[in-house]
């Protein structure tokens, strides 16, 4: 049982992860283009005095908003680094019909447009990627 599951879960995680990129490429007609941002706190909020209920009210906006992007397949994957705040940055995988589109997603980041985080934009693509074990 075990050795089955283990052959099966790689396969099914891998069309979850992959599905909804394959579909919105589909519903689109276009093959979506990857882009990846890098969010880092802006300097005043690099120290935890300066967090208050307002920030951490938009900073709730920007996980949902995220988590929102991720269920419709846009966001491949979100995260961020667990270091101090002067040291911590995210990174945010996603698709997109151009660099346009991208640089809208990015920028409209409630986070971004309340000058919590500064965000900088890349094309990307995934070159290698260890197998799901």
């Amino acid at each position: 049982m075990i050795k089955t599951l283990r052959t099966v879960f790689p396969v099914v995680l891998t069309a979850l992860l992959v599905a909804p990129s394959l579909a919105a490429e589909h519903r689109s007609g276009r093959k979506l283009q990857q882009y990846v941002h890098v969010l880092k706190l802006t300097p005043r909020m690099r120290e935890a005095t300066a967090w208050t209920d307002s920030e951490n009210g938009v900073i709730g906006r920007h996980f949902a908003r995220l988590a929102k992007a991720t269920d419709a397949g846009q966001v491949i994957l979100a995260w961020r680094t667990t270091e101090a705040l002067d040291k911590t940055f995210g990174l945010v995988t996603f698709e997109a019909e151009n660099e346009e589109a991208a640089r809208l997603f990015m920028e409209s980041d409630p986070a971004v447009e309340a000058n919590i985080m500064s965000a900088t934009l890349h094309p990307y693509s995934v070159a290698l990627y260890r197998k799901i074990r």
